[in-house]
């Protein structure tokens, strides 16, 4: 028996074979660090566990799809916990309904502690659920009817996908407890988007001397001129930093400028919170939207005006311009077509561990809670690539594959500008810009063969179209910095960065099959 005094010695050897993986520890550890590291005290346990865990070890990873009816046909692979793993689906009717139902068998061995359990989700276009394993042995999951004979056929063809909370169970609450706190709105949730950005884009947030408020000359603001928006904090902050994490955006939102034939200055935003708590498209003073983003958006937005160049300028057609904003305005926010700007290729736009699988299993979560927002996101622009009306989520799914084809397949057909939804023309915050920018003549002559509703924010500003000679810029551009950035910021505290800016010159069918992997974010020739 171990003297009291060889305790600590045995702790410290089997905590550092496991950690770091020496090959000199011959014996195998009873337990995983990892899976005490709640019994330490708080200030030891939470550094280690932040390394080891972070906010995207929320995300399921598609192992594979069990459809055999054997266990010589099973699909394999390993685990966080358990490292042999395999399962097979059986058929059978004990219900005895039409169709059946099924049990799915899943044989998990080869533990890499006594004390580690996997959490897995299972899905199909009809159900999702879960379950969790920590005993080495066969296990069964029971399907006792199915949904009828599209779901059996389905399994049946396809098999049921099953999905390995990579993180395991503590590492899944490490990750909620990493995702909660990027919709504070509070310090604590501002840090937590920073650190976020930080970690899984290489962004750098450089504080600027202050003033942190530019002195504003609206005289020197012009038709067309863009504004680049940074929010993080609170609930849009949350969502912009996980839209700039997959789409390599250094803006989560954007507006645009119009002088009226009076020269009064407005501002264009789609996405602007209506009284009735909507986000829609609004024309507002440009004293009213600047009040508004001082006083009262308190998602500590990042503000940076990126002013035409004046050959574009030139080009712009105002009267046409306001044409196209007044006939968007008060529509709603381009939700049917927004994740789809990003989603270009089949493997090089999903950021470890997304890939499709895993977004049609969110999807089908999220139709499950809550059918009619998932309606208005997705459902009818996957119908308008179906070229099929009314289906929902799971009569897509299946179409798709009686069609020979696959949802990442399906997920990449680029939207088309003239397509209309229900509720009108689907435009986001960068999309509406965009179409005014078409409208106006700025594409020509090459607009016919430019899908802008396919731009994401980044793909807006590393457009050549905005201003490159520094003297133009106004006197009050960045004014009090030490850097003098090539576009002006005029709200935050931090140095907004826009890496590629002003560099692309436009093309045809430009940004239909861009890659987009972080942390360098770089996109092919022409892509």
């Amino acid at each position: 028996m171990a003297s009291s005094s060889s305790s600590p010695y045995v702790l410290c050897t089997l905590l550092l074979c496991s950690l770091m993986g020496l090959k000199v520890c011959a014996f195998k550890s009873p337990f995983h660090p990892r899976d005490l590291l709640p019994l330490l005290p708080k200030h030891v346990s939470w550094p280690i566990m932040n390394s080891l865990y972070s906010a995207v070890d929320i995300l399921p990873v598609f192992v594979g799809a069990a459809s055999a009816s054997s266990i010589e046909d099973s699909i394999h692979w390993k685990g966080a916990c358990f490292y042999n793993n395999s399962a097979w689906m059986e058929f059978h009717n004990k219900s005895q309904t039409q169709f059946g139902g099924g049990t799915l068998h899943l044989k998990v061995s080869n533990a890499h502690s006594y004390t580690c359990m996997d959490l897995y989700i299972f899905a199909t276009p009809y159900r999702v659920t879960w379950d969790y394993y920590f005993v080495s042995r066969e296990h069964t999951l029971e399907f006792k009817e199915w949904e009828g004979k599209a779901e059996y056929e389905y399994v049946k063809n396809h098999g049921v996908s099953i999905f390995l909370m990579k993180a395991g169970m503590l590492g899944t609450l490490q990750a909620l407890w990493e995702v909660f706190p990027l919709f504070s709105n509070t310090g604590w949730g501002e840090n937590s988007n920073i650190e976020f950005m930080e970690k899984h884009m290489g962004a750098s947030f450089v504080e600027r001397p202050q003033p942190w408020v530019t002195n504003i000359s609206a005289d020197d603001i012009h038709s067309g001129d863009f504004l680049a928006i940074s929010k993080i904090r609170g609930r849009w902050g949350a969502f912009e930093s996980l839209e700039k994490w997959v789409s390599g955006a250094y803006a989560g939102h954007t507006a645009v400028c119009l002088r009226d034939s009076d020269g009064k200055l407005w501002v264009g935003e789609s996405g602007h919170e209506d009284k009735d708590g909507e986000d829609i498209i609004a024309l507002m003073p440009w004293d009213e939207w600047w009040d508004f983003e001082l006083t009262k958006d308190d998602s500590n937005p990042h503000i940076a005006l990126l002013p035409l160049h004046p050959d574009i300028r030139a080009k712009f057609n105002e009267t046409a311009a306001w044409e196209y904003a007044r006939s968007m305005e008060g529509n709603l926010y381009g939700y049917h077509n927004m994740i789809f700007s990003w989603i270009d290729t089949l493997t090089s736009n999903y950021p470890p561990p997304l890939d499709a699988n895993v977004v049609a299993c969110v999807m089908t979560i999220w139709s499950q809670l809550q059918p009619e927002y998932a309606a208005n996101m997705w459902n009818e622009a996957l119908n308008k690539r179906l070229g099929t009306k009314g289906l929902g989520l799971s009569e897509v799914l299946v179409e798709v594959k009686k069609r020979g084809s696959s949802f990442d397949e399906l997920l990449t057909i680029p939207e088309q500008d003239d397509w209309i939804y229900s509720d009108g023309k689907s435009t986001s915050c960068i999309a509406f810009i965009l179409e005014m920018y078409k409208a106006a003549g700025l594409f020509d002559p090459i607009a016919s063969s430019v899908q802008v509703t396919e731009f994401t924010i980044k793909d807006a500003y590393i457009l050549n179209i905005f201003e490159n000679d520094s003297s133009r810029l106004p006197k009050w551009c960045n004014d009090g910095d030490t850097v003098k950035l090539p576009y002006c910021q005029i709200k935050g505290k931090y140095r907004m960065e826009l890496p590629g800016y002003n560099t692309m010159q436009p093309y045809p069918h430009m940004n239909e099959r861009c890659p987009s992997l972080p942390p360098k974010y770089q996109r092919t020739q022409n892509c």
